[in-house]
């Protein structure tokens, strides 16, 4: 396009259009028609070429700008141009002054609003500007931050030497100290070597005066500490006196109560029975020096006890109550029985026990934080103390009221002393471990817990109910820590039940005649009490 309109320059076409144009004005009046008509042509002639060459300038321009561009342009100015001065020239009348021409309709369009593109343009230029304006204050804050940076890098620089320079004074400063210190401690050497010198009596005299009230305080310290033993060591006499008497006084309790019960009335052995053993009962108390020990290794034994008190001593008492009773399920029941009760009367001893010694030691611990640890100490230490002769009769008087074993009479449970004497012995000790050991609630009927029980070797393994208990399990707060043992089988519930109706129906009924109620009951007394054998039972 460009050289096309190099082109139409170069050869001047319009300069000579407007040399032939005035020519022709100053020769029309003499020309003839034809010599007019002949410029005429000539011009329309020339003025064609120029158009031919602008249309094809104009098609070049916009073939230039693409698809869209330029077709506002033809369309509001030179179409309405082309379609007015055709149809005047078709229709033979002049081309009207008011037909707008190709530079009133560029005027009127460069009035006009702009189109969206020359809007997008706009706006481009204005981001365009915008982020010119942002970059060059950006650029202007960068130049600052380096000046900053520069300034505080100077000033670092500056406080590092000033730190530097302090730092040699001090350095200077304190070698001057030293030296100082130096001559200071010779002169006090050399000062003290001349007094050492001139005045050896007065140091030996002092000596032996300073030796002779170090003395004399020791001795002091010396009487002051014997009293002080001598005053414990009366204290502990007296406290020996007093536990001395209080042995001696269970002791005879115990012998009291260790005695013989009378020989039964009744003939037969299954229903009677049967008097204590003769021979005595051994009471099996704790060493003190097992109360020293520590918490864990009490506990270790005490397992081990209770251990072989289910392995040995438990088959023991099952051996004495079959040469009385024959059902294996009655003899497991006594046991266990008597095993729960052991260790409920063992609680209730060891409660009024640290009652006791809480009411013995409050005098002596007034306004002491520690109270409770001397109580439990004492405790510990005075195991032996423990009245397990008295816990073995309540037990047996609690196990002559059970409905589950006490109905029919046929055993008398004096036979199970030993065995309850020591599960009462455990249990008590038991109790003085921190925290304390106790043994699972257990109910005939209930849920078998595979956690605290194991089956017994004759159980119904599918069944889930227990029909009774053999040993209970051992539990240390909700921890089980040794399991017990159980008797599973179909209908435990119902069959439970059953019993224990049956062995009620068995009792002795109140209407019956006095006489026979006191025969009944002479012959069925459990109890090593003679006041409970003259009585009736009901």
């Amino acid at each position: 396009m460009a050289e096309n309109l190099k082109r139409l320059v170069s050869n001047e076409t319009l300069r000579t259009l407007q040399e032939k144009l005035d020519f022709w004005l100053k020769e029309y009046n003499t020309n003839t028609c034809d010599q007019n008509l002949n410029h005429c042509l000539e011009l329309i002639e020339q003025v064609a070429k120029v158009q031919g060459q602008l249309f094809g300038i104009l098609t070049a321009a916009a073939q230039e700008g693409g698809r869209n561009d330029g077709v506002e342009t033809i369309k509001s100015r030179l179409l309405p141009w082309l379609e007015a001065s055709f149809t005047a020239a078709s229709m033979g009348k002049s081309v009207d002054s008011k037909v707008p021409s190709l530079q009133d309709t560029f005027d009127r369009e460069r009035h006009k609003d702009p189109s969206p593109r020359d809007r997008d343009m706009q706006q481009l230029d204005s981001n365009l500007n915008s982020t010119r304006s942002q970059l060059n204050q950006v650029q202007d804050d960068l130049a600052e931050t380096e000046k900053n940076l520069e300034e505080s890098k100077n000033r670092s620089a500056i406080s590092l030497l000033a730190a530097e320079e302090e730092i040699n004074q001090l350095k200077k400063q304190l070698k001057s100290l030293q030296a100082q210190e130096d001559a200071r401690h010779r002169n006090t050497d050399q000062r003290s070597s001349e007094n050492r010198r001139s005045e050896p009596r007065s140091l030996e005299e002092r000596k032996c005066e300073q030796w002779n009230s170090l003395k004399q305080n020791s001795d002091q310290q010396d009487t002051e500490a014997m009293s002080d033993y001598k005053k414990q060591l009366r204290n502990l006499k007296e406290e020996i006196a007093v536990l001395s008497a209080e042995k001696s006084a269970l002791q005879g309790r115990s012998s009291r109560s260790r005695s013989p019960s009378p020989a039964p009335r009744s003939r037969s052995c299954s229903r009677s029975r049967s008097a204590s053993p003769s021979t005595a009962v051994k009471v099996r108390s704790p060493s003190p020096n097992r109360s020293r020990l520590s918490n864990v290794a009490r506990k270790a034994a005490l397992l081990s006890r209770f251990r072989d008190s289910y392995s040995q001593a438990r088959l023991d008492a099952q051996c004495l109550l079959r040469r009385c009773i024959d059902k294996a399920e009655t003899v497991q029941r006594i046991i266990y029985i008597a095993t729960v009760e052991a260790f409920h009367v063992a609680k209730m001893a060891f409660r009024h026990f640290k009652i006791r010694v809480r009411k013995s030691l409050t005098p002596s611990y007034v306004g002491s934080n520690d109270f409770e640890n001397a109580v439990l100490d004492y405790v510990i230490c005075h195991l032996d103390l423990y009245d397990s002769q008295s816990s073995v009769n309540d037990v047996i008087r609690a196990m002559n009221v059970n409905p589950k074993i006490s109905f029919p009479p046929v055993v008398d449970f004096c036979l199970l002393s030993d065995f309850i004497q020591e599960i009462c012995c455990i249990a008590f000790a038991m109790q003085a471990l921190e925290p304390p050991l106790d043994i699972a609630y257990g109910a005939d009927g209930e849920v078998f817990n595979d956690c605290k029980y194991r089956r017994s070797y004759d159980s119904d393994f599918t069944a889930p109910l227990v029909l009774y208990h053999v040993w209970p399990a051992l539990m240390e707060n909700d921890c089980v820590i040794m399991k017990g043992e159980a008797v599973t089988r179909r209908g435990a519930f119902w069959n439970s039940v059953r019993s224990l109706s049956r062995c009620r129906s068995r009792s002795l009924s109140p209407i019956c005649p006095r006489s026979q109620i006191g025969l009944n009951t002479m012959s069925r007394s459990r109890s090593p009490s003679p006041i409970r054998c003259g009585l009736p039972r009901f």
